[in-house]
């Protein structure tokens, strides 16, 4: 009896083993359309066009062109691309928070919440010519809309839903356990949103935010359609593959992409740490 049991145990294990073994190779199967568009669209793109910074016109390697970074013009359009993407991803983020709160108060299968979630996943990926063109027709003599400041209005557009849309989840996960025992505790209101909420959401709260942070560096399309010159880390990029500017340097528009690249690392390497932080509140 025990040998037959062993038997049967090792064939029952065998068994899982194969279906195991079937059912990752299905996903696998399954994840390679999306790993091959990852590939093609995006990593030998971004390999092509940072690796072209290192190379001269005659295709020799060199480091001489990371010279391009203390130019005065690439300077200042990274500083440029700082401040307006600091502060889209600041407002953006205390305008959805306040949005977030108020829905707070909505039922979650609610019309209400349900509209305010479908326009915010809409609006999110709304932006390029459709969005300048909307500015252009609210706003078509306002010379600040064609400047890098002006920017900062378009860009909130998409950013206020982008927030509301990952911070959201967060502040549903405020357990209403945790404001009873404050109050039995004999906290106020605002001892609990200052001395308990505000902690635990301050993690999700910055993710967000960089994240906005990265969204607002990273755009293009609706600067370019506003703005015909540089002045932002992206156009600046454009203008480098129509005409060099910077002399001494060969393909300056490689050295930028490193320099984003870069920056969008450390950004996003910021942001999973602080989503893994949030997370310890959410499990």
């Amino acid at each position: 009896m025990t040998a037959t049991a062993s038997g049967v145990a090792a064939h029952i294990g065998s068994g899982a083993g194969t279906h195991g073994s079937r059912r990752r190779s299905a996903g696998w199967l399954g994840f390679s359309p999306f790993a091959l568009y990852v590939l093609l669209f995006l990593a030998i793109p971004t390999v092509y066009a940072v690796g072209s910074g290192f190379f001269t016109k005659d295709g020799a390697f060199t480091f001489a062109n990371l010279a391009a970074f203390a130019n005065p013009t690439i300077i200042g359009d990274f500083v440029s691309s700082f401040w307006v993407s600091a502060v889209v991803a600041l407002l953006g983020a205390v305008l959805g928070a306040v949005v977030c709160y108020a829905l707070m108060g909505t039922k979650p299968d609610g019309v209400l919440r349900t509209i305010v979630d479908s326009a915010s996943s809409v609006l999110a990926q709304f932006g390029g010519i459709m969005l300048a063109f909307d500015i252009n027709a609210l706003s078509p003599n306002g010379p600040l809309l064609y400047q890098v400041a002006g920017l900062v209005f378009p860009y909130l557009y998409f950013s206020v839903p982008l927030m509301v849309l990952t911070f959201m989840p967060a502040m549903e996960g405020m357990r209403q356990q945790w404001a009873e025992a404050a109050a039995t505790l004999g906290a106020s209101r605002a001892t609990y949103w200052r001395r308990v909420a505000l902690p635990i959401l301050a993690p999700a709260f910055w993710g967000s935010t960089v994240l906005l942070f990265a969204n607002a560096f990273s755009s293009f399309a609706t600067a370019a359609a506003l703005i015909d010159q540089g002045g932002i880390v992206p156009l600046a990029i454009k203008q480098q593959l129509t005409s060099e500017t910077v002399v001494g340097v060969s393909n300056t528009a490689g050295v930028l992409a490193l320099g984003m690249i870069v920056v969008m690392v450390a950004v996003m390497a910021l942001y999973t740490a602080l989503q893994r932080r949030a997370r310890r509140w959410q499990r």
